[in-house]
């Protein structure tokens, strides 16, 4: 009923359809508090993606690609938010020795440390899927995993 009531239709041509407008909604839902969430930390959520990735890779230097083949939103563009991380002091770029086409990223300490403070409030984000029970959760996972093979 949520979704009918947020988009004013009641009938849809399909279940399978209705399921597609549902998930675009709720991700539009999680989205705009994913990006509340992250600017009291001056970073958006692909910027948090780029070091959460950068933080699995420490301590090694990473190359763009590597980055822009894991983030979760693949439209992002990780040149440009590398760009705007390093401004930030939370990531460094250097030339690769091996390929001077090719640049290298690591995260700094202070990115680190950035991450360190948002991962003791990230609790109160996923609040928000805590009304899903475990073994909802390992059910939703399972179709939207189900749902993403085909793709």
């Amino acid at each position: 009923m949520i979704l009918e009531k947020a988009i004013q239709q009641s009938k849809f041509k399909s279940e399978h359809h209705k399921v597609i407008l549902n998930l675009v909604y709720t991700a539009g839902l999680i989205e705009a508090e994913q990006t509340r969430f992250f600017k009291q930390y001056d970073l958006s959520p692909q910027q948090y993606n780029v070091l959460r990735i950068l933080r699995g890779q420490h301590p090694n230097a990473v190359c763009v690609g590597l980055v822009q083949e894991r983030m979760l939103d693949q439209m992002s563009n990780a040149s440009r938010l590398i760009e705007k991380l390093k401004l930030k002091n939370l990531l460094t770029r250097k030339e690769c020795k091996e390929d001077r086409r090719q640049v290298d990223v690591v995260i700094t300490n202070a990115g680190l440390d950035l991450l360190s403070e948002i991962d003791k409030e990230f609790d109160k984000f996923e609040a928000y899927i805590n009304c899903l029970n475990t073994q909802e959760a390992n059910e939703l996972n399972a179709l939207l995993d189900k749902l993403a093979n085909q793709f």
